[in-house]
């Protein structure tokens, strides 16, 4: 049974490699990371060590680079035993601040699509992370006027999207949500009764990874590049 497109009268546009790289800055952060700690121990048990560490804190800190970072200097600690110098702690945290300052680069096609589809849908910015950080990236991008709506979720779960759909007073039925994560912005959808549409981005965070035995069964489009979207509506 193919997805009726025609009934969606608000279209959801999730951020961070989505709409802009975001990804990519972490795996150089980590890298960078590895390298500072290179005397304490193998880049592969850093990578490790930092992933648990990040895990462990999202209840705590939730998403985004400050959380992120946070974690980097608790993770340095514990895998020096407490004797990495401050200097390099303020390494990290320099690493950190990198992040912020980033450029913001659309991926392709991004202004097209939210243009066109602009036109006949309420679209909004399902994004979660960092509330300073999600709006100061927004601001840089130049999106804004092309949202009707723009909330940043705590986390990306179909309790969360339900709560915004009551909020935006629309049915799930009449709701289509674009994203990169499979399990942030596809299956959650999929389980409240709403549409989504996968387009991967070419790196993917561990934590937002799922098993083939989560997407068995559950309705939904995979396109290749965020310009298909427009495909679906002609």
């Amino acid at each position: 049974m193919e997805i009726n497109y025609s009934i969606k009268k608000v279209i959801g546009f999730d951020a961070d490699d989505t709409l802009w790289v975001n990804e990519t800055y972490f795996r150089e952060a980590e890298e960078e990371f590895s390298k500072l700690l290179s005397e304490f121990e193998t880049p592969n048990k850093i990578d490790q060590e930092l992933f648990k560490k990040e895990i462990g804190n999202l209840d705590l800190y939730g998403y985004g680079i400050k959380a992120f970072t946070l974690s980097m200097v608790e993770c340095a600690l514990e895998l020096s035993n407490y004797t990495i110098s401050n200097s390099k702690i303020k390494s990290i945290i320099n690493i950190g601040k990198a992040m912020l300052d980033k450029p913001v680069e659309l991926l392709d096609g991004v202004e097209e699509v939210l243009e066109k589809l602009s036109k006949n849908y309420r679209l909004i910015l399902a994004t979660k992370g960092d509330l300073l950080d999600q709006e100061r990236k927004l601001e840089k991008s130049g999106l804004t006027s092309y949202f009707h709506h723009i909330e940043v979720l705590s986390d990306k779960k179909e309790e969360n999207y339900s709560k915004l759909l009551k909020h935006l007073k629309v049915k799930p039925s009449e709701f289509l949500m674009i994203g990169n994560s499979l399990k942030s912005d596809v299956l959650p959808l999929v389980n409240i009764g709403a549409s989504a549409v996968h387009v991967p981005f070419h790196t993917t965070w561990a934590h937002e990874t799922v098993s083939e035995k989560e997407t068995n069964g559950k309705k939904y489009k995979t396109l290749n590049s965020l310009k298909e979207i427009l495909q679906l509506f002609e």
